[in-house]
């Protein structure tokens, strides 16, 4: 993380400024005696901005206190949605002082010497204890794109997840983080997938498989996709639109990606499946994407699909 370090007011005064400077607007304090140059906060995003404030926190407090639950989930780079992250989460070894102020939530619990390291200038809770933390304290949907992400990145595995939960077991919300955990999965590529994995939950489809390929009679490989159904005849796409922005289509034009995405659908519609698409703005009114995932096609599939999680296509083809 290259993140900017706020400085002290005594380290700013013995730099030689002045407490009229300090408070003039070359200067925004991020917390009470710790200040940062006004041109570096208006560069920075939400996140940044959260870190910094993790930092202004940190040299204040306890020296012993680690930065934990969702502070600590940024500061590993995990994605995250609808998450509150207006106050700095701060873990103490300890059994009791838990309290929530302004700009800080102060939490009490023990922590292990290996649930404990260092993310650039902050000292954080492990990727593994983050997650499992997060997933005892917030929804379950929350979590699990939290989860996702980390499992994604590799920056932690189920059986590390697992191994945290055995050592949670007596804490509040262990129950649910099971549930969280066992939900959690690597190959959802991005929140919006997340997301839509949850509401496919909620509303009984059967578990689609994520990122599976699609071949023709063949063998070759039509597409790959976001969610299949095989028993359904079914491919759900979340289209989160980055794709048709400058940034991530790199030389073709918007329309040039838009024609690549319909002879793609063609082609499997040609094999005998039907696409359902959604888009961001859907996922809080999922009902009617949803409707449509749970017809299954009445026409015949051809060719062949495998799983995304595993690597050879002959030993994995599953006929239709």
């Amino acid at each position: 993380m290259d993140m900017p370090v706020p400085m002290e007011r005594r380290r700013a005064i013995a730099a030689g400024f002045t407490d009229r400077e300090l408070h003039g607007t070359r200067w925004r304090r991020v917390r009470r005696g710790v200040y940062l140059d006004s041109e570096r906060v208006a560069e920075l995003s939400l996140e940044e901005r959260h870190l910094v404030l993790a930092r202004a926190v940190c040299l204040a407090s306890d020296p012993h206190a680690v930065v934990s639950h969702i502070s600590a989930a940024l500061a590993h780079g995990f994605a995250h949605w609808g998450v509150t992250t207006n106050r700095v989460h701060l873990t103490r070894d300890r059994a009791s002082g838990a309290r929530t102020a302004r700009q800080v939530v102060l939490h009490a619990a023990r922590l292990e010497p290996d649930e404990v390291v260092r993310c650039g200038r902050l000292m954080v809770t492990s990727p593994a204890r983050t997650v499992v933390d997060l997933a005892r304290t917030i929804p379950l949907e929350h979590s699990v794109v939290i989860g996702d992400s980390a499992l994604r990145l590799g920056a932690v595995t189920h059986a590390e997840l697992l191994e945290q939960l055995a050592r949670s077991k007596c804490r509040p919300g262990n129950s649910a983080a099971r549930r969280a955990v066992a939900f959690m999965d690597g190959r959802a590529e991005s929140v919006g997938e997340s997301r839509s994995r949850i509401a496919m939950r909620a509303a009984g489809l059967p578990s689609p498989e994520l990122q599976a390929r699609i071949t023709t009679p063949e063998g070759a490989c039509v597409a790959r996709v976001d969610f299949l159904f095989p028993e359904l005849g079914v491919i759900g796409e979340f289209d989160g639109l980055m794709k048709y922005r400058a940034a991530h289509r790199g030389q073709r034009t918007a329309e040039d990606v838009v024609i690549a995405e319909k002879v793609r659908e063609d082609a499997l519609r040609a094999l005998g499946w039907l696409v359902v698409r959604w888009t961001w703005s859907e996922l809080d009114t999922p009902a009617p994407w949803l409707t449509r995932l749970s017809r299954a096609s009445t026409a015949p599939r051809i060719g062949s699909w495998y799983s995304a999680d595993l690597p050879h296509a002959s030993q994995t083809q599953q006929p239709l």
